[in-house]
C-alpha cells in the first residue's frame, strides 16, 4: 500500500488528519465535561469514565470519513475559506446521520446526551480555525524538497503540473526545466519554464541548491556526463532520479509516453502471487453471491422501472475483451435508446450522451445499471476490482495506436478500477490513454489492500457522482 499512500497521503495530509482527529476528540471531550458538569480530575480519576476517550475518538473517526467524502482533506482545497466551512458543516451533517444509526442499533456508543450536539458547535469552529491556520503555516513553510526536472516531453510537464497543483501540499518547489536544445532556453511551459540546457545541471544544482534531479531519459539519453552527475551525488548529496519512477510515485499512474519495456521488466511489482490470486478470486465469488441475492429486490424495481419509462429490453448485451484477450459476453441495465448505434456502429460514449434516456442517466449516475455485471464477476469473466473491460471494435483500435494497451489484459477486468476512481469518462483516444496508465498502475501494485481502497473510492465517487 505504500505507493498507493504516497498518492493520496503526504507527509503533510497525515499532519493534518492527525492533528484534526485529536482536535475533534479534545472538543468532545470538552463538550462532555461540560455538558457532565463534572470537574477534570474527578473524570480522570474514575476508570468508567475513560470510556469517553473512545467514544469521542469513534465520533472523530465517523467525522473524519465524511471530511474525506467532502473532497476535504484535498489540501488544494483550503484556500477556499468560504468552501471549507460550507463542507465541514456537510461533513459534520453526514456525520450526525451515520452516528444516530449507530446510538439506535448500539447503544453503549452513545457518549452522553445532549453531548454531540454541543461538541458540534465546538468542532465547526476548532476545525474551521485549525484549517485557515494549516493553510497559512504551509504557505509559510520552506520547501522540503527543490526539484529539477531534466526534459520538457508531455510526461514531464505532466508530472510538472501534478507537482505544481500539490506544491502546498507536498512541500515540493520545482526551480525548473533543463532542455537539450539551447534555443529553448528561457520558454515557459508552467511554472517556471526551462532555465538551462543539459551541461547547465551542475551549475543549477548549486545556484538553486536542487536537492533532487528527475531524469527523462527519452529527452536525455546519451547527453548526460556520469562523471559530473556522480560527483554531484557523492560531494553534494544530489538525488537522482528516472522520470518514470517519480511521475508514478506522485500521479498514481505510469508515463506511458517514451516507457521502454525494459523499465516495466526491471522496475517493482506486476507480481501476483497465488495467495493474492486465490484470495482475490474467493472474494469476487463471495461479495458477487452476497450482492446478488441483496439486490435482487433493487434489480426487480429497476427492471420494472425500465419498463415503464422505455421502450424495448431491459437488458444490454454487448461483448468485451477480458483476460488475456478473450471474449466475452457483459450484461447491464440498458441506459440508452434501442436504437442508439444504428447507422453509426460502435462509438464512444460521453458523460452527458445524448442518446441515454431520462431513466438511464440515473441508472448511470447511482451505477445501478452495473449490478447485472456481478453474474460475470461470478461466472469468472470479471473481477470486482481492475481495468474496465473494452469493446473488441475498440480495443483493436486502441492497440494500434496506444503503445502497452495490450498489458491491461494481463488481469481480469473489474466492475470498478483505479481509472474509474482517478478519471472520468473515456470518450476518445486520449481519454483511453490516460485511463491505460492508471490501469498500469494498478497492474503493477495490484494487492488485496489496493483493492478493498480502489472499492472505499468507488463509494465516494458515486456518492460525489464523479468519474465514469
Amino acid at each position: 500500500m505504500r505507493p498507493i499512500l504516497s498518492v493520496n497521503l503526504s507527509s503533510r495530509t497525515a499532519v493534518l488528519v492527525l492533528t484534526e482527529h485529536l482536535l475533534v476528540v479534545l472538543s468532545v471531550v470538552v463538550a462532555a465535561l461540560i455538558r457532565m458538569d463534572e470537574p477534570l480530575s474527578t473524570i480522570t480519576a474514575q476508570t468508567q469514565n475513560w470510556s469517553v476517550i473512545w467514544r469521542a475518538s469513534l465520533i472523530a473517526a465517523v467525522l473524519q470519513i465524511c471530511l474525506h467524502y467532502c473532497d476535504l482533506y484535498d489540501l488544494r482545497k483550503l484556500a477556499d475559506k468560504r468552501g471549507v466551512v460550507i463542507s465541514l458543516v456537510q461533513a459534520l451533517g453526514a456525520a450526525s446521520l451515520v452516528l444516530a444509526f449507530l446510538y439506535y442499533w448500539f447503544p453503549p456508543l452513545i457518549i452522553g446526551r445532549g453531548v454531540f450536539a454541543m461538541a458540534s458547535i465546538v468542532i465547526v469552529a476548532a476545525v474551521a480555525g485549525w484549517r485557515i491556520a494549516f493553510d497559512w503555516m504551509s504557505l509559510r513553510m520552506a520547501p522540503a524538497e527543490r526539484l529539477l526536472i531534466c526534459g520538457t516531453g508531455a510526461a514531464a510537464v505532466g508530472l510538472a503540473e501534478e507537482l505544481f497543483k500539490r506544491r502546498t501540499e507536498l512541500g515540493v518547489e520545482l526551480v525548473g526545466f533543463v532542455d537539450p536544445n539551447p534555443a529553448r532556453v528561457g520558454t515557459t511551459l508552467i511554472n517556471p519554464g526551462i532555465i538551462g540546457t543539459i551541461s547547465d545541471i551542475p551549475r543549477i544544482a548549486r545556484e538553486h541548491r536542487v536537492d533532487r534531479v528527475v531524469v527523462s531519459l527519452a529527452d536525455a539519453r546519451g547527453q548526460l556526463s556520469m562523471d559530473e552527475l556522480l560527483s554531484m551525488k557523492l560531494n553534494e548529496g544530489v538525488r537522482f532520479d528516472h522520470l518514470a519512477s517519480l511521475y508514478e510515485e506522485y500521479t498514481g499512474k505510469i508515463a506511458v509516453e517514451n516507457l521502454r519495456p525494459s523499465w516495466l521488466i526491471f522496475s517493482e511489482g506486476f507480481r501476483r502471487g497465488r495467495t493474492v490470486a486465490i484470495t482475490k478470486r474467493a472474494l469476487d465469488v463471495t461479495v458477487a453471491f452476497v450482492g446478488l441475492l441483496i439486490a435482487s429486490p433493487i434489480m426487480l424495481v429497476v427492471a420494472i422501472l425500465q419498463r415503464l419509462t422505455s421502450p424495448g429490453p431491459v437488458l444490454y448485451h454487448q461483448q468485451r475483451v477480458g483476460k488475456d484477450g478473450a471474449v466475452f459476453t457483459i450484461s447491464k441495465f440498458r441506459s440508452m435508446r434501442t436504437d442508439a448505434e444504428k447507422g453509426t456502429g460502435a462509438v464512444w460514449s460521453t458523460a452527458s450522451d445524448p442518446r441515454v434516456t431520462r431513466f438511464g442517466r440515473i441508472l448511470r449516475r447511482t451505477r445501478l445499471d452495473e449490478l447485472p455485471q456481478l453474474w460475470n464477476v461470478l461466472r469468472g469473466d470479471m473481477s470486482l476490482v481492475g481495468p474496465r473491460p473494452e469493446r473488441p471494435e475498440f480495443v483493436a483500435e486502441l492497440t494500434k495506436q496506444i503503445p502497452f494497451y495490450g498489458q491491461r489484459h494481463t488481469v481480469r477486468p473489474g466492475l470498478t478500477g483505479w481509472a474509474q476512481v482517478r478519471h472520468d469518462y473515456a470518450s476518445s483516444v486520449a481519454d483511453s490513454l490516460e485511463k491505460l496508465q492508471y490501469d498500469l498502475f494498478y497492474i503493477k501494485h495490484v494487492s488485496i489492500a489496493f483493492d478493498l481502497f480502489i472499492a472505499l473510492e468507488t463509494i465516494k465517487t458515486v456518492a460525489v457522482r464523479r468519474g465514469s
